[in-house]
């Protein structure tokens, strides 16, 4: 029953993120996006966390699984942000004014 009950809550939350981020205009995804890599660092001290705590060679193995992943989506999110504030600057240098 808790299987069934799992998989409810990971389709309907699938649905509702997916429904959410296609509703964002274009001038909040850069916010969002600098919201979203520092959730991720979050990750990342919390799967040091349990990755330190010793509990097998499972757990080390998933710990630094965890780390390693949330290491790549935060580098590649701070470097998708910084291209998109690229895009934001005029040719004047001047953050948006050209």
């Amino acid at each position: 029953m808790t299987l069934i009950i799992g998989i409810t809550v990971f389709v309907l939350a699938a649905f509702i993120g997916f429904e959410v981020i296609t509703k964002v205009p274009p001038q909040l995804h850069t916010p969002l996006m600098s919201g979203s890599n520092a959730i991720s660092g979050i990750t990342i001290i919390g799967a040091i966390v349990v990755s330190g705590r010793g509990g097998g060679i499972l757990a080390a193995v998933l710990g630094f699984l965890a780390v390693a992943f949330a290491t790549i989506n935060v580098v590649g999110g701070f470097l998708v942000t910084d291209r998109m504030l690229e895009m934001f600057k005029g040719r004047g240098g001047r953050g948006g004014q050209t």
